[in-house]
């Protein structure tokens, strides 16, 4: 199924193939796509918030795109705004490599790296030195570069290439790193820049080859069935499902995105979020070594995952009644493509909703919990992430993310001890951390929305509390951005309310939406490293922006190679008011990896997330009116 109703366009609706089309069009007529350009970025250039909320049947829609372009010839970047209902190029500006930093890097840089290392003669006799003579037999991965200051690199497009030995062609190369190895390649010239080889190291010997099996064959089989169809109703990108409403998108970037989030309450739908999604996400790691101490990835910013979306497969990635829809990217050629079964959509049984025997009359009530489960899975490079947005029948919003795959392996030495795990005889996975920043743009009951920091409380002993046992809670205003710079606090229950200072629930008190973090560690390396002026995003867990519709992403529009300080930095910086403004909540959470011999040679899944609540948003439990379970055989009431 296609994000798309096939009619007019709504705003929000992701550029559809067509459009794609007209985009490359435009672009080539004016002469800024030719053989030689290549397109990292299309997507959606959304319109402002003001103008979607009171859009209607009859409004035109004008559908704009934004393009990052890169011309090889001539090393030249720009960021483009095309017009498509206009057919014309309506904005141009030049991208400067030394302060704005690279374009996200392209699918046929891959290749060339191993084009460029498999020809150079010193790269070779690495090879050799260590026992490996065709260079063919080495797997290379190009990642990206980071920013050190290093004057040689100033304004060059980058990449650094690690190796891994494959056996054979079947070998999983993960098991056999060639360490003691690096090559730094330009990406725009084709050259090698330098190698740095620290000498060499035993290359582990132990296959990691998990998946010959055997299997074992005890498993009966499961079957989840809807006889009659599932609950949710699809209009294009348009999902209904019991009290809920809301819009699916997709980026190149960022992957899904959800809009317009709202539940259906005394006869209106009431709206929640405006736009939810991962806008970007890092994996910094930790080994200080010559050879690994600028491996930072930001897998949304510098290798787009939403381009690098799988396409998912009934009975293996999603179980039961599924409904599936594609999403559809760019190549560096600008043509689109389409990623078939890109988002599962289906909804599943959560256990007991609520329950009560009550022994005063003899009543005994229980109702069964249901979610919808929206989600997809992408692969970067050797680490497979899964995003699950799930919408509960009380009202809660909770997106999990299920980390897998293979960790990022070195050699295990003594100098590599303090920084890794060994995982297999003389194989090290470096100890790392997963963080993601999902971009909350809110909208509870409205645009004028405020954050208000809740905390538990004990109450001293006093005469009002002679025994000690009171407690309580404090409410505290986040007024401006600077002050909403803040961390999680498990040990005081410290959540933070979205509340409408203008809208009252029966009681008389604000409606309110709460974000409940997990809090657990953010950005571990030093204030002073580079990663952390580049990713200043990530170490806090919470940042609240006034909405503005060129504020997208947490480290700043281009983080390929970027010096460091865009994004929230830059985007606080003003320290706007806050206190019942059109705001965004940016919330980091993760998983700091240390990584288990369970985790090798393929990582079972780990999760991280957080989850929204309503706090006086109804006036009471919305689900009252749930049926009992129609499948029981006894009944439950």
């Amino acid at each position: 199924m296609h994000l798309s109703t096939g009619k007019v366009p709504h705003p929000l609706d992701p550029l559809a193939p067509q459009e794609i089309d007209e985009v490359r069009r435009i672009l080539v007529a004016e002469g800024l796509l030719t053989d030689t350009v290549r397109v990292a970025y299309l997507g959606l250039e959304e319109p402002p918030k003001g103008e979607v909320l009171t859009y209607g049947p009859e409004t035109p829609v004008e559908r704009r795109a934004r393009a990052f372009l890169l011309d090889l010839a001539t090393e030249a970047a720009e960021d483009v705004i095309v017009s498509i209902s206009g057919g014309t190029v309506e904005a141009r500006r030049p991208i400067d490599p030394v302060t704005d930093g690279q374009v996200p890097m392209l699918d046929e840089e891959h290749a060339l790296v191993r084009r460029v290392l498999r020809e150079d003669a010193q790269w070779a006799e690495a090879l050799r030195r260590r026992g490996i003579e065709d260079p063919a037999t080495v797997y290379l991965a190009a990642l990206s570069a980071g920013h050190f200051g290093l004057a040689k690199e100033e304004g060059r497009r980058v990449a650094r290439v690690l190796a891994h030995r494959m056996p054979t062609p079947e070998s999983l190369p993960w098991a056999h790193p060639v360490d003691g190895l690096v090559a730094y390649v330009d990406l725009v010239k084709g050259a090698v820049m330098e190698i740095v080889d620290t000498g060499p190291q035993p290359i582990p010997e132990e296959p990691g080859d998990y998946h010959h099996g055997p299997h074992r064959t005890t498993q009966r089989p499961i079957h989840i069935t809807q006889p009659e169809g599932p609950s949710f109703t699809v209009d294009g990108p348009l999902v209904t499902w019991e009290k809920w409403s809301l819009r699916l998108g997709y980026d190149m970037r960022e992957g899904l995105t959800l809009h317009q989030i709202g539940f259906e309450d005394g006869g209106r739908v009431r709206p929640i979020v405006y736009r939810a999604s991962v806008a970007e996400m890092l994996v910094p790691y930790g080994d200080p070594s010559p050879i690994r101490f600028w491996q930072n990835y930001f897998d949304t910013g510098e290798y787009q995952l939403g381009k690098l979306a799988n396409s998912l497969e009934l009975g293996c990635d999603c179980l039961g009644e599924i409904t599936y829809f594609d999403a559809v990217v760019t190549d560096g050629a600008g043509v689109p493509k389409v990623i078939t079964n890109a988002i599962c959509m289906h909804e599943e049984d959560y256990g007991v909703l609520w329950k009560h025997t009550d022994p005063a009359n003899g009543s005994r009530e229980t109702r069964r919990q249901r979610r919808l489960v929206i989600s997809f899975f992408v692969t970067v490079g050797n680490y497979d992430y899964g995003f699950y947005w799930y919408l509960y029948l009380d009202g809660t919003i909770e997106l999990e993310v299920k980390a897998t795959g293979i960790v990022f392996t070195g050699a295990y030495d003594a100098r590599a001890a303090p920084y890794g795990s060994e995982v297999a005889p003389g194989l090290a996975a470096p100890y790392h951390q997963h963080l993601f920043s999902a971009r909350l743009d809110m909208t509870v009951d409205g645009v004028a929305n405020a954050v208000d920091e809740v905390e538990a409380a004990p109450h001293p002993v006093s005469a009002e509390n002679p025994y000690g046992n009171a407690f309580g809670r404090t409410a505290k205003r986040l007024r401006t951005e600077r002050e909403a710079r803040r961390d999680a606090d498990l040990a005081k229950e410290r959540t933070w309310h979205v509340v409408n200072p203008g809208v009252r629930n029966r009681l008389g008190r604000p409606v309110g939406y709460a974000l409940h973090p997990e809090g657990r560690p953010t950005l571990m390396a030093s204030p002073e490293a580079a990663i952390a002026k580049r990713a200043e995003f990530a170490t806090r867990h919470l940042w609240v922006t006034r909405y503005h519709p060129a504020e997208r992403y947490p480290a700043g529009d281009l983080v390929n190679q970027h010096p460091g300080g865009a994004g929230l930095p830059a985007y606080t910086g003003a320290d706007r008011d806050i206190d019942g403004q059109d705001i965004v909540l940016w919330h980091t959470f993760g998983l700091t990896h240390f990584p288990r011999t369970e985790d090798w040679p393929i990582m079972p899944v780990d999760t991280c997330g957080f989850v929204l609540k309503p706090v006086g948003f109804f006036d009471r439990n919305p689900t009252l009116d749930v049926p009992p379970s129609a499948a029981a055989e006894h009944p439950c009431h």
